[in-house]
């Protein structure tokens, strides 16, 4: 597994993770690994119900999309 070092951490924000982590029972470095990966496993979701959602969009041809342009919006 990697490592990762952050540096420049705010006191105030340091402390809410201590906080938190203290509520839940764990260190705070489980804290900051809980939530990184709720973070970024979510998008990874949200991005692939997108995908699968985009392909049963139909397709549309130019020509349409470019009489729209042309007439303006209703």
């Amino acid at each position: 597994m990697a490592t990762i070092t952050i540096r420049n951490v705010p006191d105030e924000l340091v402390d809410r993770i201590k906080w938190l982590a203290g509520q839940k029972g764990v260190s705070m470095e489980q804290e900051i690994r809980d939530l990184l990966q709720s973070r970024y496993e979510q998008r990874g979701a949200v991005l692939e119900r997108i995908r699968k959602r985009w392909e049963t969009l139909p397709v549309q041809s130019a020509e349409p999309m470019q009489d729209w342009k042309t007439q303006g919006r209703p």
